[in-house]
């Protein structure tokens, strides 16, 4: 059973890291793809196309909905919509990798939340190696003037940091006790729906004025983002964390912008200087302290995955 568990968990931080490479890699293309869409109908047509690939993915877990099952969902989800709708505003004035390491913040805000609102005990090696990560992400982040060099996009994009903290601890306590397709489906239609009921009330107050221009930019982000970043990466993450925590999640997410540097670099020839690269280093640093000796067993008793082809 230990090994068959170590298996599970090395699985879980594979698809999580797989999951962070697709997210970070897809910034530049949500960056570029504002040129001709409005934020919240991008929004809403992403993850209305996710939600209708993924239900013909996982129709049998679908079948059998509960009403605690939908309500588990929508919770998720209206965290995973307040995440993508300050990520997505902030990106329209930063940087795609400075939006994706601010989002990367999440990884010291998790274990926060818990310590203050739970009482769950953190690892102190999970608490060093978030807050390694968090340093390097202060140097990734925050200019050689201070602060007050950030833009008005940073504030914004660390929302969807909180945002994002609180999805993975909701995702946390739902796993285990509802069906990972039937969660990932709801999360993501939620987000759909949520950001479709935002747009005419936007248009009214004047906040954002709905349009969609439709070039080959566009609609190569809409599909990249849809199966890739949304319904392969969130179907990830969901079933990752029936074998580990919040935090481990959290950790190996941090990657996210480590990848969105390096996609910012080759593709729009952002430049990487000796900050950015000893951020990068120091969030390395941190997933190595909370992989190689904070780990501890986690969800000894978790059920066998339930993502497969069909489901």
């Amino acid at each position: 059973m230990p090994g068959k568990m170590f298996s599970k968990r090395l699985q879980a931080d594979l698809a999580l890291a797989l999951a962070a490479l697709i997210w970070g890699a897809t910034f530049v293309v949500v960056k570029d793809a504002l040129a001709d869409v409005s934020v919240f109908v991008y929004i809403a047509v992403r993850f209305a196309l996710a939600a209708a690939v993924m239900a013909l993915f996982f129709w049998r877990s679908l079948r059998g909905l509960t009403l605690a099952s939908i309500w588990a969902g929508a919770q998720i989800g209206f965290f995973m919509f307040a995440g993508y709708a300050f990520q997505t505003t902030g990106l329209r004035f930063t940087t795609p990798s400075k939006a994706a390491f601010i989002t990367g913040s999440s990884v010291v805000i998790v274990p926060l939340l818990l310590a203050l609102f739970s009482k769950r005990r953190v690892n102190p090696w999970i608490w060093s190696g978030a807050i390694a990560a968090l340093a390097g992400l202060y140097f990734l982040t925050v200019p050689p003037e201070g602060l007050g060099g950030l833009n008005r996009g940073d504030p914004i994009v660390f929302g969807c940091a909180v945002a994002f903290a609180l999805h993975m601890i909701v995702i946390s306590r739902y796993v285990e006790h509802h069906s990972v397709g039937a969660l990932a489906v709801i999360q993501v239609a939620t987000t759909a729906v949520l950001a479709t009921i935002a747009i005419p009330f936007l248009s009214l107050a004047g906040l954002e004025h709905p349009h969609w221009h439709s070039s080959p930019m566009l609609i190569t982000a809409v599909l990249v983002t849809a199966l890739g970043s949304t319904a392969f990466g969130f179907s990830a993450q969901t079933w990752s964390q029936q074998y580990t925590s919040a935090t481990h999640t959290a950790i190996i997410i941090s990657l996210e912008p480590v990848f969105a540097a390096i996609t910012s670099w080759l593709v729009a020839r952002e430049h990487l200087g000796p900050r950015i690269l000893l951020g990068a280093a120091l969030i390395f640093a941190g997933i190595l302290l909370a992989e190689l000796i904070g780990a501890t067993p986690i969800a000894p008793e978790s059920p066998e995955p339930e993502i497969h082809p069909g489901q």
